[in-house]
């Protein structure tokens, strides 16, 4: 099983547009590129939709150390178009990375989020497969407790039944006193904080109370929806009750991992097993580049969405109010590949658009 590396909060930026470089991970603020911005294809940074510039969610420094390839000079970044009156459900994923670097023996790693030896590629089957047939064991007791806390559980992520603590800032960036960028207020920009990783650590906890009572308790919500006599309560606490019911072990498995680690904003398994929150998944496709299977790299949850909540002004609140996802997983290149068509710049980077897989409440 592939190693998970698990994005935490660290300290809030001093500024929203606050310079640093492309080795430092973080949620929000500007873009930190490589190379000068002017290098990059504007229509990437834009929305098919609107036509409105798009925003960084995520910027995640993403060096690969493997048998066969090194690269050092490589980062994630995921944006999303933020534009209230736009409909258009833009998420971009690009990866930059420097041909340079490529090397054929492995070199010490760089401080950042470094990635375990994988060159697998993962099909749509083989996740459902592979959640089935998982390490977590999952029994009955456990499915009970789990579908009588989804039967309460809220529409939004941002008021998911899950306990988040504020952001400590007792973490640093990696490069500190740089100085803030200048100000173009026609890109927007989110609240921007610092993000330190952490492995994740499985352990199996045995609820004390039996499943029977918690079975027995959603057989009283069901009275109690029976008896209540506005019609239109009912018809919403029913459909809610009706979602508990379908609730299955895909997202009783998602629910359980996000309890262990409850701030974790990102997951990181280069080559590794999405944790999905629902069995139906989109088509990543193959990469647009050298027309190579892409695998799992890494995905957003829902934490993220509280914490750029917990900083925004009104503005960017009404903004958020389109995040209304579970997961965001980002499929890229198996081959990390540099075809020339990608390549911009004097030292030959490549910039290439990968895939993003939005799985909703």
């Amino acid at each position: 099983m592939n190693e998970v590396l698990l994005g935490m909060p660290g300290s809030w930026a001093v500024s929203n547009h606050e310079a640093v470089d492309h080795y430092t991970t973080k949620i929000g603020g500007l873009p930190d590129w490589p190379f000068p911005i002017l290098s990059v294809k504007l229509d990437l940074l834009e929305c098919n939709g609107c036509g409105s510039n798009l925003c960084l969610i995520a910027q995640v420094y993403a060096p690969i150390s493997t048998g066969a390839l090194t690269l050092e000079e490589r980062v994630i970044y995921v944006f999303s178009c933020l534009t209230p009156h736009c409909e258009s459900p833009v998420w971009r994923a690009i990866r930059v990375q420097k041909i340079s670097s490529i090397v054929e023996q492995i070199t010490p790693e760089v401080e950042g989020v470094n990635v375990p030896n994988s060159s697998c590629s993962i099909s749509n089957k083989d996740l459902q497969d592979n959640s089935e047939e998982s390490d977590d064991d999952i029994d009955l007791e456990e499915l009970g407790r789990a579908l009588f806390e989804a039967a309460t559980l809220t529409s939004k992520c941002k008021k998911q039944n899950i306990e988040v603590p504020k952001i400590k800032n007792s973490r640093n960036p990696s490069h500190i006193d740089q100085p803030t960028r200048s100000i173009d207020t026609r890109i927007p920009v989110m609240p921007c904080f610092y993000i330190y990783t952490q492995k994740e650590k499985l352990s199996k906890r045995v609820s004390p109370e039996s499943s029977k009572h918690r079975l027995l308790s959603m057989e009283e919500s069901e009275n109690d929806l029976k008896d209540d006599s506005n019609e239109e309560t009912y018809e919403e606490e029913s459909y809610e009750y009706d979602k508990a019911l379908n609730a299955d072990r895909t997202y009783l498995k998602f629910k359980k991992r996000m309890d262990l680690y409850p701030e974790q904003c990102f997951r990181y398994s280069y080559g590794g097993m999405p944790l999905l929150a629902s069995k139906e998944t989109g088509e990543f496709g193959n990469c647009r580049l050298c027309g190579g299977e892409r695998h799992y790299e890494m995905q957003l949850m829902p934490p993220l969405i509280y914490f750029l909540h917990e900083a925004a002004d009104e503005q960017q609140r009404l903004s958020l109010e389109k995040f209304n996802w579970m997961t965001l997983l980002v499929y890229t290149c198996s081959k990390s590949c540099d075809q020339s068509k990608g390549r911009f710049g004097s030292e030959e980077w490549v910039v290439a658009e990968e895939a993003v897989i939005v799985e909703h409440e």
